[in-house]
């Protein structure tokens, strides 16, 4: 049977990054991203949602984000869902949901507001190979307008 664990997220991020190196020498960068969801509910008045989501970039990814992004900044990540679970201090079990990035778009351009994608970077991570070299893809890049919602 197939699966897909595949996260397409378009927000503003809610605070600056926070790189960091972890014991065995690899970069990790934490991001809080929200995004907004609006609609009219059944007697017309309009609703407003914001979710509030965690991400996680690893080795040359994170690098980038903790030197080009900052609060406030829209940005496109791609990347899969992953739930880490430890022991808190009293003993119990705490669960955190988070996005694991592989590849990120900044929509803000420099020292501006706005939705012009200019900068576009992308890796993946293995925990067989050591870390990739997250260098600007060669592909196509994403359009804001091509996105199916």
């Amino acid at each position: 049977m197939y699966s897909l664990n595949k996260v397409q997220l378009i927000g503003n991020l809610t605070r600056d990054p926070e790189v960091r190196q972890i014991p065995s020498g690899q970069m990790v960068c934490t991001i809080g991203v929200a995004t907004n969801r609006s609609w009219k509910d059944q007697n017309g008045q309009k609703q407003d949602q914001t979710e509030f989501h965690n991400v996680v970039c690893w080795g040359r990814l994170a690098e980038i984000a903790g030197q080009y992004l900052h609060k406030g900044t829209k940005v496109y990540f791609e990347g899969r869902l992953q739930t880490r679970s430890w022991e808190n201090d009293a003993g119990a079990k705490q669960y955190r949901t988070e996005i694991v990035a592989e590849n990120m778009i900044i929509l803000t351009p420099k020292g501006g507001s706005g939705m012009a994608g200019d900068q576009e970077f992308s890796g993946g991570i293995s925990k067989s190979s050591p870390a990739p070299d997250f260098a600007p893809m060669n592909e196509e890049k994403i359009s804001v307008e091509d996105l199916p919602f």
